[in-house]
């Protein structure tokens, strides 16, 4: 799953701790999930999305398949 996290921390000036602080989780998670490393629970994107004051189709993207892998 793409998201827009790093972009969305770097336009309020948010490390990677501080969002982490914000949501209750470790900056470690926040990294996994914002490399795309690991996707978050529908909780853990709720609660970042609300962190940015946005619908969470505003933060993650899905991965969209090829037309040949049917």
């Amino acid at each position: 799953m793409n998201n827009r996290i790093k972009v969305l921390r770097a336009e309020r000036d948010w490390s990677q701790q501080s969002l982490a602080d914000r949501i209750g989780v470790s900056r470690q998670a926040v990294n996994a999930v914002e490399r795309g490393k690991h996707d978050p629970s529908l909780q853990l994107a709720f609660d970042i999305a609300d962190q940015f004051n946005l619908r969470i189709e505003d933060v993650f993207l899905p991965v969209k398949k090829s037309s040949s892998e049917g």
